[in-house]
């Protein structure tokens, strides 16, 4: 869900509608609004506060939004959601269209008002309807998601071309996810990479990670691995675990970008510490061959063990090899045997091979107690299973 960062836009909104107003000497409140739109700007809310208080409660619409901003975020008065969805109300009755936004929030969210998703939906649609964006896209997702109304992808789109074409980052990524998905519209990559792309130029973070994957696959644009990495490296470096891992795996294997290990090593280990469970995996797997960084087979079954836990079959697989050399702990056939039985069972042949070959080596009672300990971890879901 889009929300709206009301310290840097609400304000400089009003700042414009505010310019004309000033224009007309009959608007006798405009001077004080000013006021506090300065002394806001400077961070001085408690001057703000003073300023616009007056004017609410004269019943000017835009005084009594800030106010109820103000209220929201706690700025020079005590955060009170309950007093900040009351201004709103004031304002939105008036057809204030971002204070119709605001008290849909709350209403979506729950803060000041009781959860409530259709008065939300209410309070959305006045507001997009004057074409604030921030509501088309709340409206956008509403239908999208069916809270306070049917699933409707169709009206969906709608709400996030909308708000789109009025470049906005997040409503131009969601509606990339539409296209890429025929969702309310017919399936088309290659619109949803020009949404994608204008979304990611915006500094999008899951636009930049979703464009690296269509590079990478090929699906509405030519496939493109080097110009994959370059999205994937944006995203990466705000954080998304998908992409760090993604990022990883082309150094790792060499695509878009020469081999190398070590960054593969960074890359994984920032996915892997987000709990990226194939990234855990990968990571374990450059520690046990010693690749980009010393040979350790203990940190191996460190990420191994995290990966397994996640249900990664590969990850169980190398697990139970691990178990079974003694690399990093002491050798046991049962836990190593477990381990296969568990990974065999998702279609790991190699599992298969070395578990019926490590069977060989244990006594039938061990066999059977592997066997329990390999249903015990299944119904925990892999947790806490050694």
């Amino acid at each position: 869900m889009w929300q709206t960062d009301y310290v840097n836009k609400v304000i400089t909104i009003y700042c414009l509608i505010l310019a004309v107003l000033l224009g007309s000497a009959g608007v006798s409140w405009s001077a004080d609004f000013q006021k506090g739109v300065d002394a806001y700007e400077s961070g001085d809310y408690a001057t703000a506060l003073r300023e616009w208080t007056p004017l609410a409660k004269q019943g000017v619409a835009k005084a009594q939004n800030n106010l109820g901003v103000l209220y929201e975020l706690g700025g020079g008065v005590l955060q009170d959601h309950k007093t900040a969805a009351k201004w709103y109300r004031l304002a939105a009755e008036q057809g204030e269209a971002q204070a119709q936004h605001n008290l849909a929030v709350m209403y979506d969210e729950g803060r000041g008002v009781p959860k409530d998703y259709k008065a939300a939906m209410k309070w959305y649609t006045l507001a997009a309807e004057q074409g604030d964006a921030d509501a088309q896209i709340n409206l956008g997702f509403m239908y999208d998601k069916g809270h306070g109304v049917l699933q409707d992808y169709k009206t969906a789109q709608k709400w996030y071309a909308l708000a789109a074409e009025q470049g906005f980052a997040e409503a131009q990524f969601n509606l990339g996810v539409m296209y890429a998905n025929g969702l309310g519209v017919p399936q088309d990559y290659k619109t949803a990479v020009k949404w994608y792309t204008l979304a990611a130029e915006q500094g999008h973070a899951s636009a930049q990670y979703t464009l690296g994957l269509l590079h990478f696959k090929g699906q509405g644009i030519p496939q493109d691995y080097k110009t994959a990495v370059k999205w994937y490296t944006l995203a990466a470096e705000q954080g998304v675990a998908g992409s760090q891992k993604e990022l990883g795996t082309m150094y790792d294997e060499g695509r878009g970008v020469p081999k190398d290990y070590k960054t593969a090593v960074k890359w994984y280990t920032l996915a892997a510490e987000q709990g990226f469970a194939t990234a855990q995996h990968n990571l374990g797997v450059l520690y046990y061959n010693g690749q980009g960084v010393p040979q350790d087979w203990e940190t191996a079954l460190k990420w191994y063990r995290l990966a397994a836990e996640q249900g990664v079959a590969e990850a169980q697989n190398n697990l139970g090899g691990i178990y079974a050399k003694g690399l990093g702990v002491p050798q046991d056939l049962i836990y190593a045997h477990m381990w296969l039985n568990i990974a065999a069972s998702s279609g790991i042949e190699d599992a298969v091979f070395n578990r019926d070959l490590l069977a060989k080596q244990m006594t039938p009672a061990d066999i059977s107690t592997a066997q329990r300990l390999a249903r015990e971890c299944v119904s925990k879901d892999y947790k806490g299973c050694n």
